[in-house]
């Protein structure tokens, strides 16, 4: 850590709840230790990437995802000058509010909170780490930082309008200053999210034969890429062939972050972390030019990949799914497991209710919530026909 603008760990804000610090790790080294002890952390094992857990041991979990936007992160922090720990405890904490099955599963779940005050899955992260982790004596949550706090809350940018409910309350607690952005620690996990997934969602399209590599050897930013490795490996294996071409645009990502980060924090020449975060933009960025590619690609993939007949057969099963069990466990709480009966007494009304419900439907894995389906119900959640998929192909 060089930069004048990194987040010092001698100067943290703190932890809402005071604690004695370590001697030998700091304060940001604690809170990233934390996050990966944390239950909700090991349950990203088993949640959905973009295909679900029965459909390939090969796929992106959201574990593997989150592990390779830490790797991304902590190189262009690095590479920055900033706090590298700071950098990956957000970035493993990313998704720790995502729902079984993806972002189907969020929507399928938000669309049953509208008359509660609605689902989102930054806004869980932050719920999970303040008050459902509850494993220390002395308080609920992992009693994280300041500033991982706030880089969980705005990785992202501000928080414009209104404010997801489970964040207020947060914010109510500790003010997270959310009107500002977050850390440049915090705007590299996000942008390393970018690069992480827009890389290995080609790597899984490909193993799935949801596309082909010819395909992807004619889109922009690929054809230079497929176009050096042809140059000098001629003849090479087409398996060995897409990894070199995928990792070189994965390292045509980073570069250009970094070259454009250091650009925008040269212009600005901030002293402080508070200049980064009064800087009024994302000082971490990607230029025009390769976003403007890069959307061409993210187009590719919505079309081919996240809205392929394949995959949205699966999100049709998996939103029934949730759209039966939420209101079973409303009308019958007693249904969830005992931990959660002391919530439910305590609940005030049916909002209450319906929060403590969103908790434990979002917490489930997509192997728990398929076993917890068809053990309550007596049906199968995904006919066995669709259990071994064309995307099992290849291991």
């Amino acid at each position: 850590m060089t930069a004048p603008y990194a987040s010092d760990p001698q100067a943290s804000r703190g932890r809402l709840y005071p604690e004695e610090e370590s001697v030998f790790r700091s304060c940001f080294q604690r809170d990233r230790d934390r996050i990966i002890h944390a239950s909700s952390f090991r349950r990203l094992k088993h949640k959905t990437q973009v295909f679900i857990e029965h459909e390939g041991d090969y796929f992106r979990t959201r574990l593997t995802h989150s592990i390779e936007v830490a790797q991304v992160a902590r190189t262009i922090a690095g590479t920055l000058g900033l706090n590298q720990e700071l950098t990956e405890a957000v970035a493993l904490a990313h998704d720790l509010g995502h729902t079984p099955f993806g972002h189907t599963g969020e929507d399928a779940l938000s669309a049953l909170m509208a008359p509660y005050g609605g689902f989102d899955h930054n806004a869980q992260a932050i719920r999970i780490v303040t008050a459902l982790e509850r494993h220390y004596a002395e308080w609920d949550g992992l009693n994280l930082t300041w500033e991982t706090l706030e880089g969980i809350a705005k990785h992202n940018g501000p928080v414009i309008g209104e404010t997801p409910w489970a964040l207020a309350q947060c914010n109510a607690q500790i003010d997270l200053e959310l009107h500002t952005h977050a850390s440049a620690e915090a705007q590299v996990a996000a942008l390393s999210d970018d690069i992480a997934y827009n890389n290995h969602d080609l790597h899984d399209g490909l193993r799935a034969e949801l596309f082909s590599t010819d395909e992807l050897a004619e889109m922009p930013l690929l054809d230079q890429c497929f176009a050096e490795v042809d140059d000098k490996y001629p003849g090479l294996n087409y398996y060995r062939r897409r990894h070199e071409a995928l990792r070189r645009f994965f390292g045509v990502l980073v570069e250009d972050v970094i070259a454009v980060s250091r650009r925008n924090l040269d212009d600005l020449k901030p002293g402080s972390v508070h200049d980064i975060r009064h800087a009024g933009k994302m000082m971490v960025q990607f230029s025009p030019d390769l976003w403007a590619k890069l959307k061409v690609i993210r187009e590719f993939l919505f079309h081919r990949m996240y809205r392929a007949p394949e995959v949205v057969e699966i999100r049709s099963y998996v939103t029934d799914l949730i759209e039966e069990l939420f209101p079973m466990f409303m009308a019958r709480p007693n249904l969830m497991p005992k931990q959660w009966r002391k919530s439910v007494a305590e609940a005030e009304d049916e909002t209450a209710l319906a929060r403590i419900v969103s908790d434990y439907i979002a917490g489930m894995t997509d192997r728990y919530a398929l076993q917890e389906y068809e053990r309550l119900t007596g049906k199968p959640a995904i006919p066995a026909g669709r259990r071994a998929t064309p995307v099992q192909r290849g291991g």
